[in-house]
């Protein structure tokens, strides 16, 4: 037994074998139970319709099962007498470890956050590109602010560091103002979401179909084919107009008959037009009325509803209701007014 008692780098044989007993069992432990748990766990979640335990049985696997088996590395390594270099070592690497690990961990649930109010929103399955800037910027900042609570807790001064960080940022943020701007107004068009990929929007005096939204810039395939580039500011501090989500159509429209209309017939064009938008599919009809003298007509102002916001349909209906206008108005000799000049001339002798 002199031999358990001999001394080698500060520990006896007997505490290097109680240290590869401590890591025998504990690896034993971790191989029947934890092993077992999660085979078990991973038939249950099978039979579940929920995500919520498979995204359980997921951190058991690549978090908590590699964390349990370096802990038995560890604790069969804190059994021994260390010196103080290696005893700075094994925390030190103990440290990078954890940070790694629980960093990842805290990844894992903000990436199963998104996929979560991805799939709440299935209405809109392109939001998953637009929402993969959000992750990838979310990951970094994550990761950015891991390694700083890292080098403070291994006994580095991180806050010299953050002060030349914080001067230098506020000079690229000066710089960079228009594209943190952006940046932002991306985010607001991400979440607040007052149009999505594939609607067709007004600008000012644009307009298209949205092809891409990004971190910058919002792209938009105008109806003359070119593809028009926005910033993600002028956006948000413009009016647009949606006409993707417009559940019905107002169409307000004129039309001139001449002077020499007599009131009976005025009088008739109302209930003609009337007729005419309800008995056109797709249609609700709501006032025609003789609006006002003009220059050179008398004017008629009509306002319907279409019940489809496709404004193919809508131009559609409208040239169906300006042939059975024309078709009424020709059977009952009503004539459309055009511009006319009468010219008085005065004989003097």
């Amino acid at each position: 037994m002199q031999i358990m008692e001999t001394t080698f780098l500060g520990n006896r044989v007997m505490d290097y074998l109680i240290a590869l007993l401590v890591l025998f069992l504990g690896l034993l432990v971790m191989k029947i139970v934890v092993r077992v748990a999660i085979k078990y766990l991973k038939a249950w979640a099978q039979k579940s319709v929920t995500t919520l335990d498979d995204f359980i049985v997921n951190i058991l696997e690549r978090i908590f099962l590699p964390v349990a088996y370096l802990s038995c590395f560890y604790l069969s390594i804190k059994t021994l007498t260390l010196s103080e270099f290696v005893g700075k070592a094994v925390n030190a690497i103990e440290m990078i470890i954890l940070t790694f690990f629980v960093t990842r961990l805290l990844a894992m649930i903000i990436s199963y956050g998104i996929n979560m109010y991805l799939e709440r929103r299935q209405e809109d399955p392109t939001l998953v590109r637009s929402l993969e800037g959000v992750l990838k910027v979310s990951r970094f900042l994550l990761w950015a602010l891991a390694v700083i609570v890292l080098l403070d807790n291994l006994g580095y001064k991180v806050s010299t560091l953050l002060a030349g960080l914080g001067i230098g940022g506020v000079a690229v943020a000066i710089a960079a103002q228009t594209l943190l701007k952006d940046f932002f107004s991306y985010f607001s068009i991400v979440f607040d979401r007052p149009f999505k990929i594939g609607d067709f929007i007004i600008i000012g005096d644009f307009m298209g179909t949205v092809e891409y939204i990004g971190i910058k810039t919002t792209r938009i395939r105008s109806l003359g084919g070119e593809q028009v580039v926005f910033s993600n500011t002028d956006l948000t501090d413009s009016r647009v107009r949606n006409y993707k989500l417009m559940e019905q159509r107002r169409v307000l429209f004129r039309l001139g008959v001449t002077h020499q209309t007599s009131l009976d017939q005025l009088k008739e064009i109302p209930k003609i037009i009337e007729n005419i938008v309800r008995n056109t599919q797709g249609t609700r009809f709501d006032r025609a009325h003789f609006f006002s003298y003009g220059d050179f007509s008398l004017i008629i102002e009509v306002v319907y509803f279409v019940l489809n916001p496709d404004y193919n349909k809508y131009m559609d209906i409208q040239q169906e209701i300006n042939f059975a206008i024309k078709a009424e108005f020709e059977k009952r000799g009503i004539e459309f007014a055009y511009p006319t000049q009468t010219l008085y001339v005065n004989k003097t002798a």
